[in-house]
């Protein structure tokens, strides 16, 4: 069962959701322009490529994404997007910085992004390749320790990138707020992987399916 069945929310809702958010994004990134504060463009402008890579799979490679999906992923892009957004007399201080818990949503839909991405992945490569046969205890385990180590790799990338900011002083795009911090965000990485583990299917298995049939595609040719 989708979430959509629990949310009642029709496929025409999902896309005018979709839609909004990313004008906001639009409008984040603006913001950004405005406030000459360059981790607030960099995120808008990363959040609104991504969020248009399900249009660009469907024209260049024909693979449809439910919309669905699509909302998930411009609802991690958004929340992140938006998690920066400071703008003095209006927003004082980003919802990264006055929300304990925006860090930590952020990082767990993130990362569910991460896992769907791995879990349609190996679902397109189980089958397409003939005598594989991935259990879904495999992908079970599989899905956490690719995001777990995912996730080690992004915390190194932010601290790099925090202090090639410092150092050049060009602002901060991506933050680190200490050790314990960094603890907390593989745990919601991890809480992200197990989202898809256990509900993924219902939204990535058309996509893995669509996957599989391009790889055999090719293979023909």
């Amino acid at each position: 069962m989708k979430i959509r069945d629990h949310l009642h929310l029709s496929k025409k809702r999902q896309s005018q959701l979709v839609r909004v958010m990313q004008v906001g994004l639009v409008a984040i990134f603006i913001a950004g322009l405005w406030e000459r504060n360059t981790g607030i463009i960099v995120n808008a402008f990363v959040g609104l490529v991504v969020t248009q890579l399900p249009a660009l799979l469907k024209r260049d490679y024909g693979i449809t994404m439910d919309v669905g999906l699509v909302l998930w992923i411009t609802t991690a892009m958004f929340l992140h997007a938006f998690g920066t957004l400071q703008i003095p007399g209006i927003i004082d201080l980003s919802p990264y910085k006055s929300l304990w818990w925006w860090d930590h949503m952020t990082h767990a839909l993130s990362s569910s992004l991460v896992a769907a991405t791995a879990y349609a992945t190996a679902r397109a490569i189980d089958g397409y390749t003939e005598g594989l046969n991935l259990t879904p205890q495999f992908m079970f385990v599989y899905l956490l320790l690719f995001v777990m180590a995912f996730g080690v790799v992004w915390e190194l990338i932010e601290f790099f990138v925090g202090e090639i900011g410092r150092l050049l002083a060009i602002g901060k795009i991506l933050t680190q707020y200490g050790l314990d911090d960094t603890v907390l965000d593989l745990f919601y990485n991890t809480m992200g992987a197990l989202v898809v583990a256990v509900w993924g299917t219902a939204y990535l298995s058309g996509v893995s399916k669509q996957l599989s049939d391009k790889l055999s595609l090719r293979t023909a040719e």
